[in-house]
């Protein structure tokens, strides 16, 4: 064999194995594309006589970038949820510096409503304007609405600023999420995408103890303030690393602007906030259905549901919402289990710490150390549940055996007492995080699997919009409940003499329970128990019906055997006339 024909078997070689996708440190140290070799010390992007574009490909990426590329979005991930849960253990301290925990729901609904709003946003902006230039985009407002928070000088400005950091949050897990999909053959997302879980759950299971202890030692505002320089370096990493494009990236701003739906992105806001005003002048100022403040936000929610409907299906060239998305039974099976696990999990998360500092009278730390097991646990489930998604290329087993395993943690906390021993009051969690863990990264597998490759990125968007708006509903939703079942136990407890306005302080102010006389404080603390016990059961339920939607979802044909390519064919017809929006 000549040379020169060795040379050509060995560059349709390289080129094959690049196409396969990364596997291993020698795969893509080093690879020959139109004339010329590239390493790992090559610049990324290089200039190729006749070619059309030189910039970097996902396939083309290194081992060694790949890793600091999801480094640094697991990073954001992490910092994002830590912000997320943090606030619960800080919520006494916030609300009795600004006297207002009747708005305390507003400090985490703020947070979950822009982060829920803006999702689907960026599963856009990932093709419209690149990953980077998202990423970028979103480490920003996080890093801005976090140091906003830290100097907020009221209620109003705090929820201000959860919005802004909001804006950014919910972003970077979905960022993760695509980026590891366009790194990773469909088989080999099990690692990444547990990984990327793994983040999320430490974010999430650690806000509550750090905070707790941040803010006795430092108090609310470092707590906040504190996680703007990691913020900061996360930005630097990644603007330096997430350099590939990917094709249907716009070249021009008028181009970029043109492409990306405000319309559906405004009305879909409008309706979730109009919705959250709703629920909370509703149940939590205890207003009665006939107040204009009642009646006037519902109206505009249903009136802005129906706009979006207009708007996506009619008006907008690209939407945010695609209906084609909601044309096949796995994608929304998942969306819909995704939202009545979130409210499951958030509820629990949120709530435990408020027990704790309530009903058993612990500090802030101690409460937000409760969810330490809970943080392990999805953890472990995580990597779990991604090495064997990996190893087999299966996830409806797991999701069957370990879909009902929360409900051994959720029937002891509602039964849990004053008196429970250690496991009820510190283990009752781990099954929680456990079970959700596995859930939440097999749906995902799933609907990244039944997706074409030009429809992740939306597609997974869509996917955690409903993760985004459960946690919302937990939020909303949980305080209505409990907010509305409180003032009854209360009621129904307290018969002194000027017992409107205890009843009153003691609902607006958490850390007032401390300091009530004994018998009032026996009686608040029952009050509150009995309270709590009826949102785990509204948790417990969210938890069942979300079993039962999975039950249905099937294997794909993608994950069948190692490395496979076989994908669904492209639905989404309303984008056939727009190619250069396909990824």
């Amino acid at each position: 064999m000549s040379t020169a024909s060795s040379f050509t078997t060995l560059q349709h070689l390289g080129e094959r194995l690049l196409m396969k996708g990364p596997s291993n440190d020698s795969l893509m140290a080093t690879g020959t594309s139109n004339g010329i070799t590239t390493t790992e010390c090559s610049p990324l992007l290089q200039k190729v006589k006749g070619s059309q574009d030189t910039r970097l490909q996902c396939h083309q990426v290194s081992r060694s970038t790949r890793h600091y590329i999801l480094g640094a979005l697991w990073a954001g991930t992490f910092f994002c949820n830590l912000n997320l849960t943090m606030v619960a253990t800080l919520l006494p301290a916030i609300t009795s510096e600004f006297k207002g925990s009747n708005q305390a729901s507003w400090i985490g609904t703020a947070y979950l409503l822009s982060s829920c709003s803006f999702t689907p946003l960026y599963g856009r902006l990932c093709a419209i304007l690149g990953r980077r230039a998202a990423c970028q985009i979103a480490l920003t407002a996080t890093a801005l609405g976090t140091l906003l928070c830290g100097i907020s000088r009221n209620m109003v400005e705090l929820s201000i600023a959860r919005f802004i950091a909001g804006v950014g949050a919910g972003a970077l897990q979905l960022l993760a999420m695509i980026v590891s999909a366009d790194l990773y053959s469909i088989r080999d997302l099990g690692l990444p995408q547990a990984f990327s879980s793994l983040s999320l759950a430490l974010g999430l299971g650690l806000g509550g103890p750090i905070g707790g202890i941040l803010n006795d030692l430092f108090g609310w505002r470092i707590a906040f303030l504190c996680q703007v320089p990691p913020f900061v370096m996360v930005t630097i990493v990644a603007t330096n690393t997430l350099c590939y494009v990917t094709p249907g990236q716009g070249q021009s701003a008028i181009e970029i602007l043109s492409r990306i739906d405000f319309g559906g992105l405004i009305t879909f806001f409008l309706m979730i906030g109009s919705t959250l005003t709703w629920l909370s002048t509703k149940f939590n100022d205890d207003l009665p259905w006939t107040d204009p403040q009642v009646v006037i936000p519902l109206i505009l929610s249903l009136l802005f549901l129906a706009l979006l409907f207009v708007v996506e299906c009619y008006i907008a060239p690209e939407p945010i919402f695609p209906p084609s998305l909601f044309r096949e039974k796995v994608r929304v099976l998942v969306s819909l289990s995704n939202y009545f696990a979130s409210v499951c999990n958030f509820s629990v998360m949120y709530f435990i710490p408020l027990w704790f500092e309530t009903v058993a009278l612990d500090s802030a730390s101690i409460a937000g150390l409760h969810l330490l097991p809970h943080s392990l646990a999805m953890g472990l489930g995580s990597l779990m549940g991604g090495w064997f998604i990996h190893r087999t290329g299966k996830y409806v087993t797991l999701n069957v055996i370990f879909g009902l395993l929360p409900l051994s943690g959720l029937i002891p906390i509602i039964l849990m007492r004053e008196d429970s021993g250690f496991i009820p009051k510190w283990m009752s969690v781990f099954p929680i995080g456990f079970g959700n863990a596995v859930m939440f990264l097999t749906v995902l597998i799933a609907i990244q699997a039944h997706l074409p490759e030009s429809s992740i990125p939306i597609g997974t968007a869509i996917s955690q919009l409903f993760r985004g708006l459960g946690q919302i509903s937990s939020v909303a939703i949980a305080t209505a409940v409990f907010q509305s079942r409180l003032d009854v136990e209360l009621r129904e407890r307290i018969h002194i003499p000027d017992a409107e306005r205890i009843i009153s302080e003691i609902r607006h102010s958490l850390s007032l329970v401390r300091s009530l006389p004994p018998d009032l404080q026996r009686a608040t603390r029952d009050a509150y128990a009995s309270s709590l016990r009826t949102v785990f059961v509204v948790a417990t339920f969210s938890l069942l019906v979300s079993y039962v939607l999975r039950l249905p979802i099937p294997e794909a044909a993608a994950m069948k055997e190692k490395n496979a390519s076989t994908r669904p064919v492209d639905v989404e017809s309303e984008l056939h006339s727009h190619p250069g929006a396909r990824m």
